[in-house]
């Protein structure tokens, strides 16, 4: 599985294992590597449409509907292995939008065994998403050791949270991930 997995990346891969590692973990391990590797990426876009989900444009909807959809979206896309995180900066209508015109249409490699984590803080492939990440979410600690580390970047002003959404998603790591979560409406 290992020789498959490396003609795979075309000699780009490195790999390494504990030695305590389990056989059968190992095996598990390089399992779902194949697995990843093999899937053909879709957009989610194309699977929550699949599934029934109809995603009109935000400028379509009203907010108490678009609110609505928008937890219509983040269930899909929860169901399909994907999670949302760090989305309490954005507006349900700035969401909405990000979401339906770049994240749904980008081709991911959906597999049973998976999951994506989508960072909403990043704003498009030039913005990694750092001064959203130290203004809203990151904790004193943290500003402090990056101002410590990166003397020369400004920090930014610390602000509190616009929007209270992040709390009620759900997690792949919860035995039932919607028990508390989902929209607060």
């Amino acid at each position: 599985m290992k020789r498959e997995a490396a003609a795979l990346s075309d000699g780009r891969m490195v790999s390494g294992v504990s030695p305590d590692c389990p056989p059968e973990i190992e095996e598990k391990f390089w399992r779902n590597v194949l697995a990843f590797e093999n899937v053909p990426e879709v957009a989610p876009f194309d699977e929550l449409t699949k599934a029934g989900l109809t995603i009109p444009p935000a400028s379509d909807l009203d907010d108490v509907t678009l609110s609505v959809k928008l937890w219509e979206i983040i269930r899909g896309l929860f169901e399909l292995g994907v999670c949302l995180e760090f989305t309490d900066h954005l507006s349900d209508r700035e969401l909405y939008e990000r979401l339906s015109s770049r994240v749904l249409r980008e081709p991911m490699a959906l597999t049973q065994d998976s999951w994506w984590h989508v960072d909403m803080s990043a704003g498009d492939e030039n913005d990694d998403g750092l001064d959203v990440y130290l203004t809203y979410y990151a904790d004193d600690a943290t500003r402090r050791e990056w101002a410590e580390g990166y003397p020369d970047d400004p920090m930014p002003d610390h602000k509190p949270l616009p929007f209270d959404r992040d709390r009620y998603l759900a997690s792949p790591w919860e035995a039932n991930p919607w028990v508390g979560a989902g929209s607060p409406r």
